[in-house]
């Protein structure tokens, strides 16, 4: 109950009218960021960041977040009319949200997805305001040796779930992020290392990387790809509010969806995307109409949409608490939290116990702003996704260089951003993940300096990594993790599962 009083204190202090209006500008530009193909949740919290510099520090974080869950459900609308998903947040609501829209029931699959967002979102604000307290208590037992091994398993596990088909790619990723972090002054000592110019000695920038993985690379490969025909065909039956009954006859999808999302995000670096992608096959696996999905299900499309919204506050308890982004725009936050003097971590609860319940709070703006123009703006959004790409990416890659050289003044960073977005922009061309690379770049430091710190505290010895509980528990998923990859582990768990089942049948 203290939780949800907190949650409604916090609220109240921000239903203020200039909030108010932050809300509401901040989340219809994300929903059009959003809905714009090429233009991700990422990229436009990172180019936001950028100019939230000079505001308080309220005030910028509420513009974030809105800017963050806009995007997120924005996505859905480009998904819907044109089978371009938005942002790779929104690739499952395509499946069944274009077959509805070429039916003539696209208000339909509009107003399913903006319940499903509503209630995801939700869902995962419950269970963060609940969860987060109890995670920050629990990540004051770390010390250094749990810290590095949290990196390890932040960059590892995001590796491979990011690209399940092909883990490797995903590990290689993130080594090519923890490399780049490696770039400049170490932590403990101020050795300048892999440094061949004085600009770098201070390190590789998080934000203009992330604005050229995220921005410039976006861009380019929204420009190599097609543009998409908008599904005209309009049922007169067809209606943008859903009614009660509609919703309430998928209330387990939706509650499954939400827990599913939620305990995504928390995974470090994991995403939106396998949150929709995972909501979707848990519904198809236990629904009554297999066969429906991809074809216009109504409750696919609900179940994706519930899925990739309950990320959002999944992915914001490891962020605030241990200070391990749970998806690359939580990534992004992490950073602007600190430029705006709050710093996530173990010890946000001694230091500002009423952050979490501060966040919660703006996450139910976000989300009922969300919803006002989910229903009330269809049109205009469909009028957004008629912008020619040979007008918007060149604003788009203004607005790049622009923030990035805004945030420091210098050229050097401008440069860096252009090379991270060639770079990026060939990696995706390989089928390479930006979110563990991202990742690594975060955790880089953190790594590199609770290794050497336990060392330094151990003389040197090793067996305390692997000795301590916590420890211990990370080596052993670690392990677990890397061993599931190799076909001979899910082979033997496969004979083991089949003689479990034979002795249960007998």
């Amino acid at each position: 109950m203290t939780a949800l009083s907190d949650l409604g204190s916090a609220l109240w202090a921000l239903s203020t009218p200039m909030m108010l209006f932050h809300v509401a500008w901040s989340m219809l530009l994300g929903i059009v960021v959003g809905a714009l193909p090429g233009l991700t949740a990422t990229m436009g919290v990172a180019l936001m960041v950028t100019l939230t510099y000079s505001m308080d520090t309220t005030a910028a974080i509420l513009v974030l977040i809105c800017m963050y869950v806009g995007a997120i459900y924005g996505g859905s609308r480009s998904a819907i009319l044109l089978n371009i998903p938005g942002t790779p947040a929104s690739a499952a609501t395509s499946l069944d949200g274009y077959p509805l829209a070429r039916a003539g029931r696209a208000g339909q699959a509009m107003g399913l997805a903006t319940a499903g967002s509503m209630l995801g979102t939700l869902v995962g604000i419950l269970v963060m305001v609940m969860v987060a307290p109890l995670l920050a208590e629990l990540a004051l037992e770390f010390g250094s040796y749990e810290m590095f091994w949290l990196a390890v398993f932040g960059v590892l596990i995001s590796g491979q779930l990011t690209v399940t088909n092909a883990p490797v790619k995903g590990y290689i990723a993130g080594i090519l992020g923890l490399m780049v972090a490696m770039i400049g002054s170490e932590g403990l000592h101020a050795y300048v290392r892999f440094s061949p110019t004085q600009q770098m000695n201070g390190g590789i920038g998080l934000i203009p990387a992330m604005v050229g993985v995220f921005g410039l690379a976006e861009v380019m490969t929204a420009m190599w790809q097609r543009q998409g025909v908008l599904a005209a065909a309009r049922d007169k039956s067809d209606r943008i509010v859903p009614s009660f009954g509609e919703v309430w006859r998928y209330r387990a999808t939706v509650l499954r969806s939400g827990v599913i999302g939620t305990i995504v995000g928390v995974i470090p670096g994991v995403g939106e995307d396998i949150g929709a992608w995972a909501s979707y096959a848990t519904a198809k696996r236990l629904s009554k109409k297999p066969e429906e999905y991809g074809q216009g299900s109504t409750e696919g499309l609900i179940a994706a949409e519930t899925g990739n919204s309950a990320v959002v506050p999944g992915s914001l308890i490891p962020a605030l608490t241990l200070a391990v982004p749970g998806s690359a725009s939580a990534a992004v936050l992490i950073a602007a939290l600190f430029i705006h003097g709050i710093r996530p971590g173990p010890m946000i609860m001694i230091e500002q116990p009423q952050f979490i319940s501060t966040m919660g709070a703006i996450l139910i703006l976000a989300v009922i702003a969300m919803t006002i123009y989910g229903i009330t703006m269809t049109r205009l959004f469909v009028q957004v996704l008629r912008v020619p790409y040979a007008y918007l990416m060149p604003l788009v890659f203004t607005l790049c260089v622009v923030g990035t050289y805004a945030l420091s003044q210098r050229m050097f960073d401008v440069y860096v951003m252009i090379i991270f977005g060639l770079a990026g922009f060939v990696l995706r061309q390989m089928k390479y993940p930006m979110a563990p690379l991202v990742l690594g770049i975060i955790l880089g430091t953190m790594l590199d300096t609770n290794l050497r710190r336990s060392l330094m505290l151990g003389n040197g010895d090793l067996w305390p990594f692997v000795t301590r509980p916590i420890s211990a528990v990370f080596v052993a998923i670690i392990v677990m993790a890397i061993l599931l990859n190799f076909g001979f582990t899910r082979r033997f768990l496969a004979g083991i599962r089949a003689r479990v089942m034979r002795r249960t049948d007998a």
